[in-house]
């Protein structure tokens, strides 16, 4: 996406206004920046674009990933992946997810990991009375989603403890202290085990979770698939033919997420 036509710059312009501006586009074209970069790019100084990033991640624009780079934020519209991809993604997936809430009768979610975030893509929402609503749209913290815990399970040790310990983690109210980060690596070392993760009323009051990671022919994680419905059906919704049908639903995706990667 190229900027637009170069204006002339208006005689009351602010610079402070202006290198923000100019980060958004950097974000926005280049997917993933470095703070020493974007400071040579503005030429600023670091603690000068430190500053203005983090001004972008408190308002959604731009969060931090577990290398310290700034991504595109959800206030921008995109995740970690092109929006051709993520439109690609959903349609791929949207089949097999119609056919796992018909099977299990709960609502289903596609989701991303953005840093910290989770993203949601896309819903299947169940035709229960009671049940959980669409999330699409919703950004909520990756450690207490069950779809953002099996991708933060992907991360090294090391790599979760830089993310929930940066400075894009304190702004934007997910950074965990010396316990909390034990609890999230051991809940992490069991998901890795286990092959999926669980989220009982970790994200609002009487909803729970199951989710499973969605793996491109490379073996990469590029989402994640979960299951929610209401905590008093948790019971059931954890049941190993529950989970049968979830995993039998995964493989029948990635399968044609390995055909997507052949076709690219």
């Amino acid at each position: 996406m190229q900027n637009s036509p170069l204006q002339t710059r208006p005689a009351y312009a602010l610079t402070s206004v202006d290198n923000t501006l100019r980060l958004l586009q950097l974000l926005r074209d280049t997917g993933r920046l470095r703070l020493k970069d974007a400071a040579e790019e503005l030429g600023i100084a670091p603690s000068t674009a430190h500053r203005l990033m983090a001004m972008l991640v408190y308002r959604g624009f731009a969060v931090q990933d577990e290398d310290r780079r700034y991504q595109p934020g959800p206030a921008l519209g995109v995740g970690p992946v092109t929006s051709s991809r993520n439109r690609q993604l959903r349609s791929l997936c949207a089949p097999q997810m119609e056919a796992l809430c018909a099977d299990t009768g709960e609502t289903v979610n596609l989701s991303v990991r953005v840093g910290t975030k989770s993203r949601f893509l896309f819903t299947v929402e169940s035709s229960n009375v009671l049940r959980v609503g669409d999330r699409r749209g919703a950004v909520l913290p990756a450690h207490r989603t069950s779809g953002g815990k099996v991708l933060l399970a992907e991360l090294d040790d090391d790599a979760v403890r830089r993310l929930f310990t940066s400075p894009g983690a304190e702004t934007s109210g997910d950074a965990l202290d010396e316990a909390g980060l034990e609890d999230l690596l051991r809940e992490l070392a069991q998901i890795r085990q286990q092959g999926f993760a669980a989220n009982i009323d970790a994200t609002e009051s009487g909803v729970s979770a199951l989710g499973v990671a969605l793996r491109s022919a490379d073996g990469r994680a590029v989402a994640s698939l979960s299951l929610s419905a209401p905590t008093f059906r948790y019971e059931r919704l954890s049941a190993r033919s529950v989970r049968a049908v979830l995993f039998d639903r995964r493989r029948q995706i990635e399968e044609e997420l390995a055909d997507l990667d052949t076709d690219d």
